[in-house]
């Protein structure tokens, strides 16, 4: 995992009084890593503080957008970004400070000893959130029980935003058919990894509510989960709706057990404890997902053609690295 090449996603609007902290905590923790700040034109000029940052410290990059674009594609773009520079790991991370870098080796852990996709939560043993009133707290872990209830999910947090990917799930889920944008947008990600059949891992976290700038949080964002999820669950491929086999490997607790030399990650999930029995048609079925797609790292220009393609325009203001 040492010699893996880290990319840290975040995206920014009005993190102006942030961004330097963050940076800041991600560095002392992990300093070989490498931070893409992706911001939407924030008016409090974030943008031009990261751009700041990056002319010193070549550990820091910049995608400017030409709005506020939403989440979801702010991180589409980070990923399509990172995929054509060749990194291996990808982390979604908040820029206020609510997502503590303290964790990430926990993550890095995960994923060396087999994870595919580790997620922060806030919601196994040891995990917890500090600064939430009631309303909120009923938000997420009601959030989180009505998706894993549509979705046949074992997944404890399915709304949490601190998230670590190896660079086979992102080449393997099908970015460009992701529809989600806001707070729906992590659920997505997960089921579609769970789908691949790729192991999906939770690493306790305490999450701590922002202390500086203002929440993202709204009620379309929230109207969008509660309708995009059903919807993630009907539009199954034909094959699992007739009955075809899915099969996704989860951990809600404890090391994930390493993955053999040169295996795929569907040979590794047997069905044991943590798997997925998702509701077809009102029958529990066991099932078996197909192969993932895998790409390999010689993709560089293909996915440079996507990321400028974009609808969201992004521009990036350092030449990629050799």
């Amino acid at each position: 995992m040492s010699e893996e090449r880290v990319l840290i996603v975040t995206p920014t609007f009005n993190e102006r009084e942030n961004l330097a902290r963050f940076l800041e905590g991600v560095f002392e923790v992990l300093p070989r890593a490498h931070v893409l700040v992706v911001d939407d034109a924030s008016p409090d000029g974030t943008g031009d503080l990261a751009e700041e940052i990056a002319a010193t410290d070549e550990r820091v990059d910049v995608l400017h957008r030409p709005g506020k674009l939403g989440l979801g594609t702010a991180y589409l773009d980070g990923f399509r970004w990172g995929l054509a520079e060749g990194f291996d790991v990808f982390f979604e991370m908040d820029t206020d400070l609510s997502h503590d870098p303290r964790y990430l080796p926990d993550f890095l852990d995960a994923l060396a000893d087999g994870a595919d996709l580790v997620i922060g939560s806030r919601n196994v043993a040891g995990g917890g959130v500090e600064g939430w009133g009631v309303g909120r707290h009923i938000l997420s872990k009601g959030g989180s029980l009505y998706s894993r209830t549509w979705l046949g999910l074992p997944v404890r947090d399915l709304t949490s935003g601190y998230k670590a990917f190896r660079r086979r799930v992102l080449t393997g889920i099908e970015l460009d058919g992701v529809s989600s944008n806001g707070y729906s947008f992590q659920i997505e990600l997960t089921y579609r990894a769970a789908r691949k059949g790729f192991r999906v891992h939770e690493v306790p976290i305490i999450f701590v509510d922002r202390r500086a700038g203002q929440s993202k949080m709204s009620r379309r964002i929230v109207a969008e989960a509660v309708l995009k999820v059903p919807v993630l669950r009907v539009r199954l491929p034909l094959w699992a709706l007739l009955g075809g086999v899915v099969r996704g490997r989860f951990e809600a607790a404890g090391p994930a057990p390493r993955l053999p030399a040169g295996a795929q990650p569907q040979q590794a999930c047997g069905l044991q404890e943590g798997e997925i029995v998702p509701v077809l048609n009102g029958l529990h079925s066991r099932t078996m997902m197909p192969s993932a797609t895998f790409m390999d790292t010689n993709t560089s220009s293909s996915m440079s053609q996507k990321l400028g393609q974009s609808r969201s325009a992004v521009i990036s203001t350092r030449s990629p690295r050799a």
